[in-house]
């Protein structure tokens, strides 16, 4: 006995036409819509770049004017910034020192004469150099550095300690028990010399001054280019621990 089994095509179930009539009419409209759409806002868009174009652009109006329309300047004497005078009430004396007074001729000595130029330019300088008539001798040879270096300076070799002196714990931080650390720019001369320090960063200021103290007494080999010895800023940090 056989059996026989029929398999339908899957569109052809029952249904299937009226589907496909469904599927193209609304994909059909789908595509109109979406197409509708983007010629609307391509539309927009170019429609706003053509109207931008035709606006014109703001006018700005510029005023010349000549030198001697400004008029005069305003006075000195009304502006506000100008000091108050100060007036002194007391009146004021006229000098009496320096005076000439007339001598009759009977006090004038017969003797006494004035010392020609020639005769004075042979006479030394008066007094011991104590400020009180006495020659004053300046010096030169003398070459300070007084300004720092820029904080940033090139070497081909830099400074190297030759000298330090660790700052001492101060008493207070020992007692409390206070760690810390602390950040200190130093100024090095062309002599390996400590000039000036500076607390860049400190974890507590009750370290500050030890370390001021204690850099300033270190010496350093001064840093080198091909030119010589260069001043240069250095930093050094400086740490504090207890051993516990």
């Amino acid at each position: 006995m056989t059996q026989n089994i029929a398999i339908l095509n899957p569109l052809t179930y029952p249904g299937s036409v009226e589907f496909k009539q469904k599927l193209r009419k609304y994909t059909s409209w789908a595509l109109g819509l979406a197409a509708l759409i983007h010629v609307f806002l391509l539309g927009a868009y170019w429609g706003s770049v053509y109207w931008e174009s035709l606006e014109e652009p703001p006018q700005r109006t510029i005023r010349i004017m000549k030198y001697t329309d400004l008029g005069p300047p305003p006075s000195i004497a009304g502006s506000a910034n100008v000091a108050p005078s100060v007036s002194v009430a007391s009146p004021t004396a006229k000098p009496n020192i320096g005076i000439p007074v007339p001598v009759p001729d009977a006090e004038v000595s017969p003797e006494q004469t004035l010392a020609t130029q020639q005769e004075m330019s042979t006479v030394g300088p008066v007094g011991d150099g104590s400020g009180e008539g006495g020659a004053v001798q300046i010096e030169d040879d003398l070459n300070i550095e007084d300004q720092p270096p820029p904080d940033f300076v090139p070497f081909q070799k830099g400074p190297t300690i030759v000298k330090r002196v660790d700052p001492a714990y101060p008493e207070i931080a020992r007692k409390a028990e206070i760690e810390g650390k602390v950040w200190a720019k130093v100024w090095i001369d062309k002599e390996g010399k400590i000039r000036q320090v500076v607390i860049i960063k400190s974890d507590s200021e009750i370290f500050n001054q030890a370390v001021i103290d204690a850099v300033n007494k270190w010496t350093f080999t001064p840093a080198l280019m091909s030119t010589g010895p260069v001043a240069v800023w250095l930093s050094l940090p400086l740490v504090f621990k207890l051993n516990k």
